[in-house]
């Protein structure tokens, strides 16, 4: 299922005001249990981010093919990734 205009702009609220990426990513999987997410480190992902938080690039992960892999069409994306970046190193 793709993922809704409504549901993106409440995960991104979420994770503008998460206080830790632990706490964002336990909501996330929370509200969102039909969405893959996954959690790794901004120099892990080569790719341009879909949207820039205060501590996330949030990249979307297309899952409908044999390989999952980062997209940019909302409408294709079945998952998250976070991808925390380190602000003020």
């Amino acid at each position: 299922m793709a993922l809704a205009t409504e549901q993106l702009i409440e995960i991104e609220r979420l994770l503008e005001t998460a206080n830790t990426d632990t706490s964002a990513v336990a909501d996330l999987r929370r509200r969102f249990p039909q969405l893959t997410l996954v959690r790794c480190d901004a120099s892990d992902v080569a790719q341009q981010p879909f949207r820039r938080l205060p501590q996330f690039d949030l990249h979307l992960i297309d899952g409908s093919g044999h390989c999952m892999q980062i997209t940019a069409d909302q409408a294709r994306a079945t998952g998250l990734v976070l991808a925390r970046r380190h602000v003020g190193r």
